[in-house]
């Protein structure tokens, strides 16, 4: 993986290929290329480790003419991040160049068969056994690109979005993708083709996402022609774009990831508009009442996903339990589907995604669809797999997040959670109507506390200094707020390359403790709420070791300012809803440490946005 673009019109292609691989770049980023046919003919294929401004410096001499090619940004999956594993690959007679993001299961078979054949390889990549056979399926079969696509992705196992064009056909780029993203974007005598829309915006607001098993066929001056492997045409669902050009632009912060942390007040104002009425009376998200019935006779929930979705989803357990009276069960996707689950037919199963394309969750809901349960789809991604295959769902609204440490999702993410606990309770009747409009108006005044916590992003900026430098963290936290622990630490491990581990604020004196001296910081989220007695005496077992506390506490708080060593205080907010807000000067000190250490904090090493592979 991770990130395709692809051009076939009358502009200048590289320009559209390097600003989309720009774009894309969030997606992975360890290498890049392109490959275009040139107006002599020639298919140019440019390859660089490091970034895209690497390419661009690497092509900056060269023949970069053509109005026709297509473009990768690399996250290593099979051998090193160099300048022959990076994609574009081409075939051993140099015709046929392709891009592949996802993992070729049975490479290492169809690359033995090869090379017995005689054909000898250049990478370490299970890529570039694709793009060998389909040029051995044109020689031996005397097919054309189009047919010896679909003869040979018959043979592939494992997940895949190719793109291909060849130097005997310069008027077409062949497409096709199976449990990967793949966007075909159709302006005025031009198509664009991506990962996913961000690079295509610009250009035009119809797009076409393939489905599994589909092949766009992409030719200049013709209508987009979609077959499947069978060679069935397929009528294509063209859609419109909501996002708009400004959504992908930094706005003048420094780094898109402060931008999405600064934005959390509008995306999750934008989360719940439509969803509470303006009297903050009522709740209701339409997945829900539309499938009001199985939600009434769920026998259990389970909630699958993965990374900062998995923190949400833990959180969601809480909500569900708390206000539904029905049992949860959280599971990491990758756990999920492999350890034999038992699911019932009257099992309501929630996958959570911000990018819809997580491989791991998409199996999940795969497996749990084949055993007969309601699946219920939150995401991020207009137009992704996980809302194409769930049979019902919500998207949390909060705009395209560039940076690769999830933040305005995941706070999206729990507010659609809020909704949805909400929302049953009130359908199964399992809460007061007091309670209901009481928690409903608490929730609508959140993005107004969030505002208020940003507000301190200067004194996290200046308590970030003291820190920047401790090899560990722990971050402790207790009920609904041990999630939020767990995200917090998670945001620090990724952009600043600390180690940090998040804990339940009891489990400390089961061994944890053990590692608590004058070096060790501990965060520890201590709002005032049910335990928050529980969370002081935790507090004191730290500082009677030496511990260093930063603590999170609610404005006016006394008791935990007198034995922590720093506060940082947010809003009152009611219990529930803590994590929402408790999460904002988490993200903000992960964000200043990251920043003080030099760190690229957008593109955190060895981390990609959209993991499509397993």
């Amino acid at each position: 993986m991770c990130g395709i673009v692809g051009y076939l019109g009358n502009k200048d292609a590289y320009a559209v290929l390097i600003k989309g691989l720009h774009r894309l770049e969030y997606r992975g980023y360890d290498s890049a290329g392109v490959a275009m046919l040139s107006a002599k003919g020639e298919l140019n294929v440019y390859k660089s480790k490091g970034k895209v401004a690497d390419l661009e410096s690497f092509a900056r001499s060269k023949d970069i003419s053509g109005t026709i090619g297509i473009a990768h940004t690399r996250w290593a999956t099979h051998g090193e991040p160099n300048e022959v594993n990076a994609h574009p690959h081409y075939s051993p007679s140099g015709n046929l160049a392709l891009i592949h993001n996802g993992i070729i299961e049975n490479y290492s078979v169809i690359r033995a068969e090869l090379e017995s054949r005689g054909y000898e390889f250049r990478s370490s990549t299970d890529t570039e056994v694709i793009v060998y056979l389909i040029e051995y399926i044109m020689k031996s079969n005397r097919t054309d690109l189009c047919t010896a696509v679909q003869l040979a992705l018959r043979q592939v196992v494992g997940a895949y979005a190719i793109a291909v064009i060849s130097r005997d056909n310069p008027d077409r780029i062949i497409a096709a993708r199976k449990s990967s993203p793949l966007v075909v974007g159709i302006g005025e005598d031009e198509f664009f083709l991506a990962s996913d829309a961000t690079p295509i915006i610009e250009y035009t607001d119809k797009v076409v996402y393939l489905n599994d098993g589909e092949i766009a066929v992409i030719s200049r001056g013709e209508d987009l022609k979609v077959v499947n492997l069978d060679n069935v045409e397929i009528t294509p669902e063209i859609k419109k774009l909501a996002m708009n050009i400004s959504q992908l632009e930094k706005g003048g912060y420094p780094h898109f990831m402060l931008k999405e942390i600064f934005e959390q007040p509008r995306t999750i104002l934008n989360c719940i508009r439509g969803r509470i009425n303006v009297e903050g009376t009522n709740v209701a998200l339409s997945g829900v009442i539309d499938n009001r019935e199985k939600f009434l006779n769920a026998r259990r929930i389970v909630i699958v996903a993965c990374g900062t979705s998995w923190h949400a989803a833990l959180i969601g357990e809480h909500l569900i339990e708390d206000f539904c009276r029905i049992p949860v069960e959280v599971e990491y996707a990758s756990e999920f589907r492999y350890r034999n689950p038992v699911i019932y037919p009257d099992d309501i199963v929630i996958a959570i995604s911000q990018s819809g394309e997580t491989a791991d969750t998409l199996a999940a809901v795969e497996l749990a669809k084949s055993e007969g349960a309601f699946i219920y789809g939150i995401c991020n991604a207009v137009g992704s797999s996980i809302p194409r295959t769930t049979d019902s769902g919500s998207y949390i609204h909060v705009g395209p997040e560039i940076g690769v440490a999830s933040t305005k999702a995941f706070t999206g993410q729990v507010t659609v959670l809020s909704m949805l606990a909400l929302t049953i309770a009130h359908q199964r009747g399992n809460i007061s109507e007091e309670k209901f409009i009481q928690l409903v108006r608490e929730l609508q005044a959140i993005p107004d506390k969030i505002k208020e916590v940003l507000k301190r992003s200067e004194e996290v900026k200046e308590l970030s200094r003291i820190f920047t430098y401790a090899h560990n963290f722990i971050y402790l936290g207790r009920g609904y707020n041990y999630p939020a622990a767990l995200e917090g630490a998670l945001k620090l491990k990724e952009i600043s390359y600390i180690h940090a581990e998040g804990y339940p604020a009891a489990e400390m004196k089961h061994g944890p403790i053990a590692l608590i001296d004058a070096e060790m910081p501990v965060v520890v989220i201590a709002t005032s709420d049910s335990i928050y007695e529980k969370t002081i005496s935790n507090i004191q077992e730290i500082k009677a070791r030496q511990g260093r506390v930063i603590a999170i506490v609610t404005e006016g708080d006394k008791a935990v300012r007198g034995i922590a060593d720093y506060c940082i205080e947010v809003p009152q907010v009611a219990e529930p809803f803590t994590p929402i807000v408790a999460s904002i000067p988490l993200q903000l000190l992960a964000y200043y440490i990251a920043v003080n250490k030099g760190r690229d904090v957008d593109r955190p090493r060895n981390l990609a946005k959209s993991v499509t592979v397993e």
